[in-house]
């Protein structure tokens, strides 16, 4: 029989969703600590002659980045506290305090959402069941950031925009595929509940994720994301004035959008 009583560690960024989602995860399973990476000094240093270009940018293109403030204001709102189970923070994910903290929890399960990149040695960590990770884009159809969602809306494809839970390897959103899942966002009424639809989307997945294993025996579904399609990686300095520009364009017409093509989707094993 499978034991649904599997020791959980989550390795997580600081922002407000991360905490909202290890409660989520906490109020079901058995969460034995958490790992928070602040991403501290691990951001590109800005040059100070980019400060206009950077002030006129969020003015110019502010109902983008407000979308994102206002999703994290609700998680705020919503999760003031994190769970009350054994947590440290660490400027990287990758620094050996982490190794250390997760080996002397003995976890069955390591949960990722919204770290830096992780390396070795943590990706290869002995787990018995293994590392997990949340990806809020639909692999292996639109990867990498800074917000698959934004890439989609830009690209005119909202037929990609979901989310995929995955098994952790040293690529960039690049594992094996537990599920994935498409999310229609044309009737959202703004861009703000847009992303909260699709940040509640993948909560639930990971949940769903979790529930699947703990309800489960080895081996558990693991999809090579070659055997299913060819897709795109998108990196931070792709994200454009150009198509930010789209990205709104798009937003406006989304009610006309059609789409020739369905994505090849990975359902959870009944």
């Amino acid at each position: 029989m499978p034991e649904n009583n599997k020791r959980i560690i989550i390795w997580c960024g600081s922002a407000a969703n991360q905490k909202a989602l290890a409660n989520k995860i906490a109020k079901q399973f058995n969460v034995v600590g958490i790992v928070v990476d602040t991403h501290f000094g691990t951001g590109r240093k800005q040059k100070k002659t980019s400060l206009v270009k950077r002030v006129v940018d969020r003015i110019r293109f502010a109902p983008i980045y407000n979308a994102w403030k206002r999703l994290m204001r609700i998680y705020d709102s919503q999760f003031a506290l994190w769970p009350d189970v054994p947590t440290i923070k660490v400027n990287s994910i990758n620094e050996s305090t982490t190794e250390k903290f997760s080996k002397e929890l003995k976890p069955d399960l390591i949960i990722v959402s919204g770290t830096t990149l992780i390396k070795e040695p943590l990706v290869c960590l002995p787990i018995s069941v293994g590392i997990m990770n949340l990806h809020t884009g639909l692999s292996p159809y639109v990867k990498g950031g800074p917000n698959c969602t934004n890439w989609c809306i830009a690209n005119g494809d909202f037929h990609l925009v979901g989310n995929t839970i995955m098994w952790l390897n040293v690529g960039i959103d690049s594992g094996n595929i537990i599920t994935t899942d498409t999310i229609d966002i044309r009737n959202a009424k703004s861009l703000d509940e847009a992303h909260y639809m699709v940040m509640e989307h993948a909560h639930d997945l990971y949940v769903k994720s979790i529930e699947y294993i703990m309800t489960n025996n080895y081996p558990y579904q693991s999809v090579a994301q070659t055997s299913i399609a060819n897709g795109s990686l998108y990196l931070t300095k792709m994200w454009t004035t150009e198509k930010k520009l789209s990205l709104l364009r798009n937003w406006k017409k989304r009610n006309a959008y059609t789409s020739g093509m369905i994505p090849k989707t990975i359902p959870l094993p009944k």
